[in-house]
């Protein structure tokens, strides 16, 4: 009986969502779509079973079908959106940027700590006509992302090494990239005697992130970070401080629900 008993605990309860949901992702790292061959493929499934699965993900708008194949749909977009709005932190976040006479102007960004990677979720255009940043919903590998650093500062490097190896590296996204878990604490180590972490080219090429934590208003909330990102060209150390400087204020406006319930009244 023991034997049977474990046989059902390791069997997928709903390998219909699974299917789906590993559909979604398939869709989501593609960044473009996929015709039914390619998903059955990928899926390792008849493309008869993956017919269906399209079926239902496209009556509840969570997959479109195109000329090109399936793409995901508006629904996803809803519940990143949905999934956001949950902490008090990102439905202040887009009124104290618009507020900040330094961040008004600037592409602002929220990210959560989501294991060893930082997840973009909250995004604010500011008045620039360049357009840089990370895409909602994608990650950079918190080690090189100014985002990521400022979640993982508030972490002690006992944490961190069990959070990421202590034989961990990096890849090397540019030439300045952060390689190893050494190079990686030395940064930190930084960031938190600044109060603010820098990543100086180090997860895209002509740009330079600055970034502080963001704490949660109430326990159980996610560490969170907001940043901006600064073309190579501008990033003088006067731009680098003020942008810096403006961040910390932000923070501490958006970790204080009191400010927030005066800027509501």
């Amino acid at each position: 009986m023991t034997d049977v008993a474990d046989d059902r605990t390791s069997r997928d309860p709903a390998p219909a969502v699974t299917r789906s949901i590993r559909l979604l992702e398939l869709l989501a790292e593609a960044g473009e779509p996929m015709n039914l061959t390619e998903l059955a493929a990928a899926l390792g499934l008849a493309k008869s079973s993956t017919a269906n699965l399209c079926l239902a993900l496209e009556a509840s708008r969570m997959v479109e079908r195109g000329a090109r194949g399936y793409r995901l749909g508006l629904r996803t977009a809803e519940l990143g959106g949905a999934f956001a709005a949950q902490f008090n932190q990102v439905r202040e976040f887009y009124g104290v940027c618009d507020a900040s006479p330094v961040l008004a102007s600037e592409l602002v960004q929220v990210a959560i700590l989501d294991g060893p990677d930082a997840l973009y979720i909250a995004r604010h255009e500011g008045s620039r006509s360049l357009r840089i940043g990370t895409p909602l919903g994608s990650r950079l590998p918190a080690a090189l992302s100014a985002t990521g650093r400022a979640m993982l500062s508030t972490l002690s490097d006992a944490e961190i090494t069990d959070l990421l190896g202590a034989d961990a590296t990096f890849p090397a996204v540019t030439e300045n990239s952060t390689r190893d878990l050494p190079g990686l604490l030395e940064r930190l180590a930084a960031a938190r005697a600044r109060g603010w972490a820098l990543d100086a080219e180090e997860s895209f090429v002509g740009i330079v992130g600055v970034a502080v934590p963001l704490e949660g208003w109430a326990p159980g909330d996610p560490q969170l970070a907001i940043g901006v990102g600064i073309p190579t060209a501008d990033a003088s150390d006067e731009r680098i401080a003020t942008v810096a400087a403006a961040l910390q204020s932000a923070a501490r406006e958006l970790t204080n629900p009191f400010s927030a319930a005066v800027r509501r009244v």
